[in-house]
């Protein structure tokens, strides 16, 4: 028995006036629940890569839809428009060594060419400045190669993901500028051949860079739902998450769209007493394209609303430390209060007052109320964040179980 459901059923036999049907009927809740996560998960996890307005992406909004349907709950598809980043050719040449390469989806590109010139560091001289990126990215190193893009310090750079990550694969930054792109071609690549690339800085060495891209008009799909609440002159409730990443990337927004599901099926199944709003949005790579859509839409929506649940990203993930966020004292009561019932504490919380981190952002900048739940992910953006290994599916249940008591409580008057 794993340790979160011999926890579980720790809890359980604490309570001494439950009767053993009660407590086999709990536990056997548990079990139903994590066999319905991992089923959302695997097969959200087994679509493919769910880049927004790509055809797996737009998939994966119709097969959501289908999934609301099974608990009574209709969705529909809101389309967005965009320009979509079609990658010609990406990569990255050097004393022999050429590798394949990702650009950032919000700087300007080369042609098939590409660009040549010296390496070294970012910050130095060189033609083509290279960087290490850890998977923070508050780090001080994601600061700098900001400041050299809107610098246009460099004709070229290039982002090497992190030796915390495995030799093959690529991490890929957000583009939170995609609307306005941003200085010059920057390529991610690989730490597959992290020495040699020092050496060749070191001795001021030549490379080439390719980064040939085009922008393909694209429609992508927001999915929506909404239950009726019993008394409709109530502030509605919102529960959002993001649906569209990088890469497969089964702990990082599987966990959310899962737990999204469940939310869905529970509230269904418990009528509530005001309106609860489902928004589960694309474009979140591309600097919560599909959210400021959703939002620009619903313009009053934001302090309207009595709280905004946020589904964030990562809670899912193997080894993930447990992050919530709150706008103001009376959710983070609700929080602890049914967190303590069921023997669960966050990892970290986020200061009341700071900006949040993920989609709960947006909700801090229009001044509404949200909780939030996220975590941190070895694996964040990498394309080893697959079905079963990356996802700790128990921890996973055990959280779904406790959002939704919360969700329940404040669908209440």
């Amino acid at each position: 028995m794993s340790a979160s459901r011999r926890q579980f059923m720790q809890l359980l036999s604490a309570l001494p006036f439950l009767s053993p049907a009660h407590l086999f009927a709990q536990n056997q809740n548990l079990t139903d629940r994590a066999n319905r996560i991992a089923s959302v998960i695997s097969e959200f996890s087994n679509q493919g890569i769910h880049r927004t307005g790509t055809d797996v992406d737009a998939g994966c909004a119709e097969w959501l839809v289908h999934r609301l349907r099974e608990y009574g709950v209709t969705g529909r598809l809101d389309p967005l428009q965009l320009e979509r980043i079609e990658i010609l050719a990406a990569s990255f040449e050097f004393d022999g060594v050429k590798m394949e390469g990702i650009p950032l989806f919000d700087c300007t590109y080369t042609d098939e060419n590409g660009i040549s010139g010296t390496l070294g560091p970012i910050g130095s001289s060189a033609d083509i400045g290279v960087i290490m990126l850890p998977p923070s990215t508050a780090s001080p190193l994601h600061s700098q190669l900001d400041e050299a893009r809107r610098n246009n310090s460099h004709k070229a750079m290039i982002a090497v993901t992190d030796l915390s990550y495995p030799r093959e694969g690529i991490a890929v930054i957000n583009a939170e500028d995609f609307r306005e792109p941003v200085g010059p071609p920057v390529l991610q690549i690989a730490n597959t051949h992290w020495d040699a690339l020092q050496q060749a800085m070191n001795a001021n060495r030549t490379a080439t860079v390719v980064a040939q891209c085009e922008r393909v008009p694209a429609t992508a799909y927001n999915v929506s739902a909404r239950i009726a609440g019993r008394n409709p002159s109530l502030p509605p409730m919102v529960i959002m998450t993001p649906r569209s990443s990088w890469w497969e990337s089964a702990s990082e927004r599987g966990g959310g769209i899962a737990m999204f599901l469940e939310l869905a099926r529970d509230l269904a199944a418990n009528l509530p007493e005001r309106d609860i709003l489902f928004t589960a949005n694309t474009g979140h790579e591309l600097s919560h394209l599909g959210l400021n859509q959703y939002l620009h839409e619903r313009q009053t929506l934001i302090q309207d609303a009595s709280v905004w649940i946020h589904l964030g990203a990562n809670f899912a993930a193997r080894g993930s430390s447990i992050r919530l966020q709150y706008s103001d004292e009376r959710f983070r009561e609700v929080a602890q209060r049914r967190l303590g019932a069921l023997n669960l504490q966050p990892g970290i919380e986020t200061p009341i007052g700071q900006r949040p981190l993920g989609e709960a952002r947006n909700i801090f900048d229009g001044g509404g109320h949200f909780l939030s739940i996220l975590g941190n992910n070895p694996l964040f953006h990498h394309p080893h964040d697959l079905w079963p290994d990356a996802v700790d599916l128990d921890t996973t249940a055990q959280w779904t179980a406790a959002f939704s008591v919360i969700a329940l409580e404040l669908s209440k008057a």
